[in-house]
């Protein structure tokens, strides 16, 4: 979606949004890490990001990686830079071509600021301003992108004759083709509006977006507005200075500061509605900036689905997944990437593509070898075994080899018994409880538009030993809302299921909307699913010495367990699925008092 798009939807419904910007890494490691923490910035709710272009493109790849992840596994609407230093127009030929192949639609174009030390100066076979690029895009590009370029509220401030050239300047690259306005950050309120006033009555229509730069350290403030060249007001400089070594009381006051500044844009009659946030690639600032302001995500805007949407363009319609890789999305979108449709609309299923094999991402554990065995330690027995699994549903482990993520918030509501069931012997992988009409706005189960209300079915996925399975069936197939699958590793499939389709596991109903199904269990997937779960078993297994314990335990439960999802079709019956579980456990019990040694000797 463009943004110019998304800031007139805001307007029509009269709400304030944010975005953030963040700069490429110069290292994979860093990296890896900015996109671990956009994946957790992304619960603040931002409409979408903005990823920069450095200096002579000395980052250019780093910034293609970034939009391409945002858009296809964060899922968040991206605007990429672009500008002309050092660029000549094959360069940002490539870089448009790689921005489309990604799914974004939103391009800040910039004549950008010369490589450190050298006078800027154009490149042959480039752009020499920042309005050749506007017209470039445009001509080969039509209307794909949507354009934002830059405004410096701060040229307001120069004499007269001045601050008029700046502003038809602006007017040029506007009426060229730009869409919008980021505004250069600034801190003083009423030049700003008087800057904006003044586009308005220049004729400079397009929404204007204001910068805003949290305070993080006394150092850092100084330093950016020193670059920028911004003039800065006194009362700001008087309450911030006596602290400048005291960078926690910084923050605090800064954060005041800034959310007054923000509020007084809010209030202006100026028409903004929307605020940008320079975030350094930090969180802490932005977060505090954002409770300071009670500005609350919308669930809409961070979980329009249950399951986190691919903004590539072959998947922006994908609207239905199997909820087998739940907490391995990269895996799935990996395995289905060459997919000629996508499992969609009410009752669509899988059958038709062909799920690719299990390479690549798909067969590697999240974590290094030193991270995981940190995790997860050495376990020596199965009970050992099953209390990782239970620490991990209570919360206490941040992952397991199954889960790239730690539990979600809804594994919560049914924590207490997804550790007892691991204390039986039921090592779960995969969950999920009955919802019967949440509202759409549930911070908990809550996805999807506004005003509506979510139901799914209540879920579970686990590895169980043969003999605790034989004692769980019978009990089971005494409850007609029950259907299950069972798989082993070699591919033996039972079930009570005697349908074919798939069967819809969680849906939506919101205003003006068909009912939307976005989860499903269906046995094509599952089979497919089962090549990765079990493999993933052996992974974790090579984590260990050969002659180890831990080894020779994770390999034979690998190779002897089967893997089960049971769904309990009633949900309006949220604790029925895990009754005949409690009653095999507990028969299972008596029968094996010394449970450890049982499984030990059915796993050597």
């Amino acid at each position: 979606m463009k943004i110019s798009q998304k800031i007139e939807k805001a307007n029509k419904e009269d709400r304030i949004w944010w975005s953030f910007e963040y700069f490429p890494p110069r290292t994979a490691q860093g990296l890896q890490n900015l996109l671990d923490r956009i994946e957790r910035m992304r619960a603040m709710g931002p409409e979408f990001v903005d990823i920069t272009w450095n200096a002579g493109g000395r980052t250019s790849e780093l910034t293609s990686e970034l939009v391409k992840t945002c858009q296809k596994l964060i899922g968040i609407e991206t605007c990429m830079h672009l500008t002309c230093t050092a660029m000549p127009k094959e360069k940002v030929d490539i870089a448009l071509r790689e921005a489309k192949l990604h799914g974004c639609r939103n391009v800040l174009a910039l004549r950008g600021d010369a490589p450190v030390g050298k006078e800027w100066e154009p490149v042959e076979g480039g752009f020499a301003y920042g309005i050749d690029l506007v017209r470039y895009i445009r001509k080969h590009h039509d209307d794909y992108f949507d354009i934002a370029v830059a405004g410096y509220p701060q040229t307001h401030q120069l004499p007269p004759e001045e601050a008029a050239q700046e502003m038809q300047w602006l007017k040029e690259k506007v009426d060229a083709g730009a869409n919008f306005i980021f505004t250069q950050m600034f801190y003083d309120v009423d030049m700003f509006v008087s800057w904006v006033r003044a586009a308005r009555a220049a004729g400079i229509t397009v929404p204007i977006v204001p910068g805003i730069m949290p305070i993080q350290t006394w150092n850092g403030f100084q330093k950016a507005t020193a670059m920028a060249n911004i003039t800065v007001p006194q009362f700001l400089l008087d309450e911030l200075e006596p602290h400048k070594n005291n960078d926690e009381k910084v923050r605090d006051l800064g954060t005041k500061l800034v959310a007054d500044l923000c509020r007084q844009i809010l209030a202006a009659d100026i028409g903004i509605k929307g605020l940008h946030f320079y975030t350094m690639n930090l969180e802490k600032g932005c977060r505090m900036l954002l409770e300071e302001l009670n500005l609350v995500p919308r669930i809409d805007v961070v979980k329009p689905l249950p399951w986190r949407q691919s903004l590539t363009p072959n998947r922006r319609t994908e609207t239905t997944r199997p909820i087998f890789w739940a907490n391995r999305t990269r895996s799935y979108l990996s395995r289905t990437e060459n997919w000629d449709e996508y499992p969609n609309g009410r009752f669509g299923d899988s059958r038709s593509p062909a799920y690719g094999e299990i390479d690549g991402y798909g067969i590697m554990l999240k974590h290094s070898k030193d991270d995981a065995l940190s995790l997860w330690g050495s376990p020596a027995s199965v009970e050992e075994i099953r209390a990782l699994f239970s620490q991990f549903c209570m919360g206490k482990l941040k992952a397991l080899p199954w889960s790239d993520v730690a539990p979600s918030s809804e594994t919560t509501v049914i924590a207490t018994q997804l550790a007892r069931l691991n204390e039986f012997g039921f090592l779960t992988i995969n969950s999920q409880p009955a919802v019967d009409g949440a509202k759409s706005s549930d911070k908990i189960h809550g996805w999807g538009p506004a005003n509506g209300y979510v139901y799914q079915k209540a879920y579970l996925e686990f590895f169980v030993s043969p003999e605790l399975l034989d004692m769980l069936i019978p009990h089971i197939e005494r409850d007609i809302n029950i259907t299950y699958y069972v798989i082993n590793n070699r591919g033996d499939l039972r079930t009570n299921t005697h349908s074919d389709g798939p069967n819809a596991v969680t849906w939506g109903v919101f205003p003006g909307k068909e009912i939307v199904q976005p989860t499903i269990v269906e046995a094509i997937s599952f089979m497919a699913w089962k090549d990765e779960a079990f493999e993933l078993g052996r992974q974790w297994a090579k984590l260990y010495e050969p002659d180890s314990s831990s080894r020779k335990l994770i390999d034979a439960i690998t190779d002897t367990y089967c893997l089960v999802n049971v769904v309990h079709n009633d949900y309006k019956k949220p604790d029925a699925i895990f009754e005949p579980f409690f009653k095999a456990g507990a028969e299972f019990s008596a029968k094996y008092p010394s449970t450890n040694d049982f499984a030990n000797g059915h796993t050597n």
